[in-house]
């Protein structure tokens, strides 16, 4: 990987783990409809790494008018991240069973509280295991940290930003084609996208054995659809967590994007906001 990457292979994890500042490791594995990721994680996870729950930890309970992943309460998250043992300065790897979709949402989080170095295992467990390098059933006790959640480092876009943004500059909903064209919804009340914004299904992001794509490969990919380094580029899915992989995506790709955390959840929550359905952004 390059110099200052969002991602780390495995076999530099593999190294730093061996070293004398071994980064913190948080194992999010995470499926809408399930598996139950803590029941994967006691199954079997990398040595020395600390379950952290999407839906409970990375997240708050939902209220009235918003998506189903609002962001985490920062003390609640601040107790969290230290229970794992992170301080001020802890470099953090965060992985999920291969594909980082989840692991991408715990990326997000963790740098828009304020860490810094936060990476994602590229390939997560599959990639380990596949590298012929051993599972854990014990869970650590790490020793607590003092890292200080500091919320908002990095940008959010709310419902008018994102309508504004999808008529102004451009809008990526990462849902799948299907949904995006509202030839299906199996988990909203409202088929369709943002009018205006543009799909790009965050399984683009990834190989078959669920690796990123290069660089290059992923700049022509956010170039065919019009995300470049000059431009502002918001990005939704169902419930903030899979257009964070896509957010982690342009970053690999060296472009910079921002969360509409409530993504399509909470925009069809107000009657009011027009849907578009079709393949066209509308």
């Amino acid at each position: 990987m390059s110099h200052g990457s969002p991602l780390v292979d495995v076999p530099t994890l593999r190294a730093e783990l061996a070293g004398g500042d071994p980064p913190v490791l948080l194992d999010v594995r995470w499926a809408l409809g399930g598996p139950d990721g803590a029941a994967e994680y006691a199954a079997g996870h990398l040595p020395g790494a600390v379950f952290v729950d999407l839906d409970t930890q990375l997240s708050r309970p939902r209220r009235a008018g918003e998506g189903r992943h609002p962001l985490p309460d920062p003390a609640a998250l601040q107790e969290v991240l230290r229970d794992a043992g992170i301080s001020a300065g802890s470099p953090v790897v965060v992985y999920d069973a291969a594909t980082s979709t989840s692991a991408a949402r715990g990326w997000w989080v963790l740098r828009w509280a304020g860490l810094r170095t936060v990476r994602v295992l590229d390939g997560g467990l599959a990639a380990w295991t596949a590298a012929g390098l051993p599972l854990s059933t014990d869970v650590p006790l790490p020793d607590p940290g003092d890292v200080e959640v500091a919320p908002g480092t990095l940008p959010v876009l709310d419902a008018a930003e994102v309508a504004e943004l999808a008529r102004t500059g451009l809008v990526l909903d990462a849902r799948a084609a299907e949904r995006y064209r509202g030839d299906v919804e199996p988990v909203d009340p409202v088929a369709g996208h943002v009018p205006g914004a543009v799909n790009s299904p965050t399984t683009a992001n990834v190989t078959a054995s669920g690796t990123f794509l290069p660089a290059e490969e992923l700049r022509a990919r956010f170039a065919a659809v019009g995300a470049g380094a000059e431009e502002p580029v918001g990005v939704y899915c169902g419930s903030g967590v899979t257009a964070a992989h896509t957010l982690l995506a342009l970053e690999v790709a060296g472009l910079r994007g921002t969360l509409y955390p409530g993504s399509w959840s909470e925009w069809v929550a107000d009657a009011s906001r027009p849907v578009a359905t079709g393949a066209d952004p509308g």
